[in-house]
């Protein structure tokens, strides 16, 4: 499980592709899909009424959680480029918001539809140079908050769930396009470089 307390720093303007920086012996790495439209702007709003200290976090669901390289960033990006682009984009739906509690003060959004594909997808690419023993068993699911203890998550669980039955926007979301990031320093990742699913098969 991926409980990120960090921020998605962007590359905007007229970035190189993949956006390589100095990098550190003790880096990690994760992959991700942005979260978008509605789903996206609810999570984001909502995480910063729960816990406006955080810095501004991007909604995303996430792929490989954060790990070391086995070797490159150079040839992990053209494993996640073989076996990505041999995989078809596909949908997945958001289900009911859930906590980790209490094993993390976590409160979050469960994958429902197509969960499997995402946890497949998550084993094909967990090997070589993305090898990583997970910290935690791998759940898809998309966070909406950490908070700093157990009763606080509580509290933010039942505002969060109250909220998403609100919610009437599309819970349907397009897993097509995913980046590769690096983290920076504590609390800040930056994008190092998209990864396009079914892209070769769209170029045979």
């Amino acid at each position: 499980m991926f409980h990120p307390t960090h921020r998605f720093a962007h590359q905007v303007g007229g970035a190189a592709r993949y956006n390589f920086f100095p990098v550190m012996q003790s880096s990690r790495y994760a992959l991700v899909a942005y979260v978008r439209g509605a789903a996206g702007e609810f999570v984001e709003n909502l995480r910063r009424e729960l816990h406006p200290e955080l810095p501004h976090l991007a909604a995303h669901l996430t792929i490989l959680p954060p790990r070391p390289l086995q070797g490159t960033e150079s040839s992990a990006i053209r494993m996640l480029e073989r076996i990505c682009g041999q995989e078809e984009p596909f949908h997945v739906t958001l289900g009911e918001v859930e906590t980790f509690v209490p094993v993390t003060p976590t409160v979050f959004i469960r994958v429902d539809v197509a969960a499997s594909r995402m946890s497949d997808l998550h084993s094909k690419l967990n090997a070589d140079v993305l090898a990583f023993k997970e910290e935690w068993p791998y759940i898809p699911h998309l966070t909406i908050v950490k908070m700093g203890g157990e009763l606080p998550a509580q509290t933010a669980f039942e505002t969060a769930r109250r909220r998403w039955e609100q919610y009437s926007g599309s819970r349907r979301i397009l897993l097509e396009r995913l980046t590769f990031v690096r983290e920076e320093s504590p609390n800040c990742w930056v994008d190092l470089a998209p990864v396009v699913l079914g892209r070769s098969l769209v170029s045979r």
